[in-house]
């Protein structure tokens, strides 16, 4: 599996997770629609929890916190910073 790109502006990743989801939608249909063998059978399971499982996969992603990542604020400090301190009680 493929990691998501992390220089890419948060659009561009949605609008990349949903075309590769929509991929896998379409990939899905179409294994469904061949008719296949009793021998091909196997094959065509294995390959098609293989791209459930990347189909869920990019849903987490598209789900995901870390596609919005939330705005960090700076800190707020209660009391002056130990280095600014004079030796006495932070006055």
């Amino acid at each position: 599996m493929y990691s998501v790109p992390s220089d890419v502006p948060a659009a561009i990743r949605a609008r990349w997770l949903a075309e590769l989801s929509q991929a896998f939608d379409e990939t899905h249909q179409l294994l469904r629609r061949l008719q296949l063998s009793d021998d091909q059978r196997p094959l065509a399971q294995e390959l098609f929890l293989r791209i459930e499982a990347a189909r869920l996969e990019v849903q987490s992603l598209r789900l995901s916190r870390s596609l919005n990542p939330r705005e960090q604020s700076e800190p707020k400090w209660t009391v002056s910073a130990p280095w600014n301190r004079s030796g006495d009680d932070g006055s």
